[in-house]
């Protein structure tokens, strides 16, 4: 008979196979029930004066080399009325005399300096002056799809208690393994995610590359906080816990630039998981409350995972220990399980490739990261956790989180 130990191992071991299974579940039912179903908006066929006007903020900090080529981009977004505020954090580059020579280019931009105090305060500075009903945000190496506005503006339109859509973030830079391997998760593993979580009603985190907010939302909650390291995860739950809920439009394309070494990987990943942990501590009294029930199953998820991730070092640690000493350790009954989480994975890949096929096409060419991607996402998901959890606890919040230049690739 197998030791309640196997069958704790084994219960770890398959944990990934089962949030898998969840996920495929659930977006099945919110691709063929919800997404399928959505129509295209026509705001580009209403009169001017009945189109809700957006206001765009891209808070910047040394994005000299990106903003010459992003900013045409933008210019030339289908949607008929917004705006674009463009936030200096006090780059170090020539971040400002680029976004000057913009703004005297054309009406629609407008600039804004500040000092060097993170995101978070540059979209709070352009959330004062913007005149839209909606204000969006994106990163200033982002790439929006012409029609992204159109369909994230429409979602808002659908339903006053959305304070918040998230759009679907594509990686723009394929050139490495690395670059290919977030291609993989991107279509994968993220997009199926965002989709379950659409089911229960609640979305962990707006994708801060592209997503678009409730004005009147986001002056009801004060805007974003400035001493989170994450402030997309943090307005999300901000959001959700006075009571409005996220949407998530995976027409809303946006193309963006991702790390592509190991160490900027790495480094990124890190601090997502901190900023989570910091985030599920903040909100823990909150979230308990009866009103935000429809919370609690994300947050038991969480703590599941975070559970799961310090139990698989524990045993890891264990069993290499009884391997090495005593050649106890029975490992060939893993073996029939591996096989259950290789097809688990290929039936989750081939069904998100059916999915995001719809939006991006030639995604087919990188099947052979798709695979096997997911047991280096588990893995690197259990080690950011790992640290990134401690680094929540013992971080000091009353300092602002100010950023530094991400890994933008090779």
């Amino acid at each position: 008979m197998m030791s309640w130990y196997y069958i704790f191992n084994a219960m770890l071991f398959m944990y990934p196979a089962l949030m898998a299974v969840y996920c495929i579940i659930s977006a099945s039912y919110y691709y063929f029930f919800i997404e399928g179903k959505l129509k295209k908006p026509k705001y580009s066929k209403m009169k001017l004066e009945d189109v809700p006007l957006v206001s765009i903020m891209v808070p910047c900090y040394n994005e000299a080399d990106n903003l010459d080529d992003a900013i045409p981009y933008l210019l030339k977004l289908k949607y008929p009325k917004f705006e674009l505020i463009f936030i200096n954090d006090g780059s170090k580059d020539d971040t400002g005399k680029i976004i000057d020579r913009w703004a005297q280019k054309d009406s629609r931009i407008v600039a804004l300096h500040q000092e060097n105090a993170g995101k978070a305060s540059a979209l709070n500075h352009g959330l004062t002056v913007a005149k839209g009903k909606y204000v969006g945000c994106i990163d200033g190496d982002a790439v929006l799809d012409y029609k992204a506005v159109d369909y994230m503006v429409q979602a808002l339109e659908s339903n006053p208690q959305f304070g918040a859509v998230t759009g679907n973030p594509r990686v723009r830079n394929r050139s490495t393994i690395l670059g290919c391997l977030q291609t993989s998760e991107f279509s994968s593993i993220i997009g199926l995610i965002k989709r379950a979580q659409s089911v229960m009603g609640t979305i962990f985190t707006v994708s801060g590359v592209c997503c678009l907010f409730r004005v009147e939302a986001m002056q009801k909650i004060g805007g974003w906080s400035t001493n989170m390291i994450t402030e997309d995860i943090d307005v999300s739950w901000k959001l959700q816990t006075s009571g409005y809920n996220i949407v998530y439009e995976p027409r809303a394309l946006c193309w963006t630039l991702m790390p592509e070494t190991i160490r900027g990987l790495f480094k990124q990943r890190l601090r997502w998981a901190q900023g989570g942990a910091e985030t599920i501590i903040k909100y823990f009294p909150q979230v308990w409350r009866l009103k935000n029930r429809r919370l609690w199953p994300m947050y038991i998820e969480y703590f599941l995972t975070a559970f799961w991730a310090y139990s698989l070092i524990i045993v890891l640690c264990i069993n290499t220990y009884l391997q090495i000493t005593e050649e106890t350790f029975e490992i060939s009954i893993f073996r029939p399980l591996m096989t259950v989480l290789f097809l688990t994975f290929f039936l989750q890949y081939m069904f998100s490739l059916f999915l995001d096929s719809r939006y991006e096409k030639g995604l087919l060419r990188y099947s052979l990261y798709c695979i096997w991607y997911p047991y280096v996402y588990w893995l690197l998901n259990m080690v950011t956790l790992v640290f990134g959890i401690p680094k929540a606890i013992f971080r000091n919040k009353s300092k602002l989180a100010v950023w530094t230049s991400p890994d933008r690739g090779v």
